[in-house]
C-alpha cells in the first residue's frame, strides 16, 4: 500500500567537508517499489538541526561518511510507503512517526541483546551512514521509528527525538535521586535546555552553566534553581561548590562540546559523584589527574543517544506537557546560516526546519 510519490525532492547535501551545504531541488526520492522489507518511506513535516550535523559538515568525525550525504537525524512526518514483505504490523501508511539518529540496528548482537542498541556494531545512522532528514522524503526502518502521540505537535516532538532522548538517557544514568543537585554545563543550548527540564521532572535541583542574559533567563524559566555565567565567574569550580551546599553537585550532565567543561566537572563534583559525558568536542582530550578520580571515587559514564524505549519515554513526557523544546522555525534554504550561528555558539535552544 502506498500513495503517489514524486520522483524528486528538495534536499540539503554535504558535498565537501568544510563547505556550505548544497541545496538541490531535484534530489531523487526512493520509490515504494525500491523499499526493502522492513523499510518505510516518510514524508517529513519538520526536521531538527543538531550539532552532530555540523560535525558531519565540517568533517570532524574520526570516520567521516562518504560524500555526498544528506545530514539530519531528528524528523517527524507521515509514513507514505512500507516495503513489501515487511513483517512488523505496528507501523503502517498514514502513521505519524519520528526518525532518530539510529535508523536501524541488527537486534541480534550482544549489545542489542543487552538493550544497548546505540552500541550495535551493525547500526545504520541517519545523516551519517544513510541519508538523513534534511530532505522532504526519508527512508527509515519500521522497527526503529517512534510513533508520535496526537497530543504533541510535530514541531514540539522533533528535537525530543535526538536532544531530548539523549539527555533523558543521560539523566537516567546519573545515579541521582530526587533532591540531589545536578549541574548542566551548556544549559542554554539545544541539549542543555532540555536536560534542565527533564532533571526538574525527575525532582532534581538544577544548577545551570552557560553565558549570556538570554540563556540565563531561559534556564530559570525552565526550572533551574541557580545559574553561573562561565564567562563572568572568576573561579567556576568554587562557585559551583558554593552553590551546591558547599560539597558540589551529585552529578554533572555535560552537554557542552568543551573539554574544559569536562575537566572542571571532575574538580567540582562531590565525592562519589557522577559525570555523564554527552557533549562531543571532536578533538579535545580529557586531561585530569587520575588520583583525583580515584580519591573522590567518581563515576564517569559515556552516554550515547538512547534506546527505542528511552525514545518512547522521552516523547511521552513531552507529550504530557512536562518538557517543551525551545526552538525557532526556519526553512531549508537557511540551513547554512543556521550552521554558522551554531558554530558561533549563538543559538538559544534549537532550530527546526519546516517543509
Amino acid at each position: 500500500m502506498s500513495t503517489t510519490i514524486p520522483k524528486t525532492q528538495r534536499a540539503a547535501l554535504v558535498v565537501e567537508h568544510g563547505k556550505d551545504l548544497v541545496i538541490k531541488d531535484d534530489h531523487p526520492v526512493v520509490q515504494p517499489s525500491e523499499l526493502k522489507p522492513g523499510e518505510c518511506l516518510v514524508k517529513l513535516d519538520v526536521t531538527g538541526v543538531c550539532h552532530s550535523d555540523l560535525n558531519t559538515k565540517l568533517g570532524n568525525w574520526a570516520w567521516n561518511p562518504p560524500l555526498p550525504r544528506v545530514p539530519g537525524h531528528e524528523g517527524v512526518g507521515k509514513v507514505v510507503a512500507v516495503g513489501e514483505g515487511t513483517m512488523n504490523p505496528d507501523v503502517k501508511v498514514g502513521d505519524r512517526v519520528g526518525l532518530k539518529w539510529i535508523a536501524e540496528t541488527c537486534l541480534r548482537c550482544e549489545m542489542c541483546r543487552r538493550n544497548e542498541e546505540s552500541m550495535c556494531p551493525n547500526q545504520k545512522t541517519h545523516g551519517y551512514r544513510v541519508d538523513g532528514t534534511l530532505q522532504e522524503y526519508c527512508v527509515s526502518w519500521v522497527d526503529h521509528v517512534t510513533l508520535i502521540p496526537d497530543s504533541i505537535s510535530s514541531e514540539d516532538a522533533c528535537s525530543i527525538l535526538c536532544a531530548g532522548l539523549t539527555v533523558w538517557k543521560a539523566l537516567k544514568q546519573s545515579n541521582t535521586i530526587p533532591g540531589n543537585w545536578v549541574v548542566v554545563p551548556g544549559a542554554g543550548g539545544g541539549l542543555g535546555h532540555l536536560a534542565v527540564q527533564y532533571a526538574n521532572y525527575m525532582g532534581l535541583r538544577v544548577l545551570a552553566i552557560d553565558s549570556g542574559e538570554e540563556k540565563k533567563q531561559l534556564c530559570f524559566k525552565l526550572g533551574a534553581e541557580k545559574f553561573i555565567d562561565f564567562k563572568e565567574t572568576q573561579d567556576l569550580v568554587q562557585d559551583v561548590k558554593a552553590a551546591t551546599d558547599g560539597l558540589g553537585p551529585h552529578a554533572a550532565i555535560v552537554t557542552a562540546a568543551s573539554g574544559k567543561a569536562y575537566e572542571q566537572a571532575v574538580w567540582y563534583l562531590r565525592d562519589r559523584g557522577t559525570l555523564v559525558a554527552v557533549g562531543m568536542p571532536p578533538k579535545d582530550l580529557f586531561n585530569v589527574p587520575i588520583v583525583v578520580i580515584v580519591a573522590k571515587a567518581l563515576n564517569i559514564i559515556g552516554s550515547a543517544i538512547g534506546t527505542r524505549q528511552d525514545a518512547i519515554e522521552a516523547v511521552d513526557i513531552a507529550a504530557r506537557g512536562k518538557v517543551k523544546c525551545h526552538y525557532d522555525v526556519d526553512k531549508l534554504n537557511s540551513v547554512n546560516s543556521i550552521f554558522d550561528a551554531m558554530h558561533a555558539g549563538k543559538l538559544v535552544g534549537r532550530v527546526i526546519v519546516k517543509y
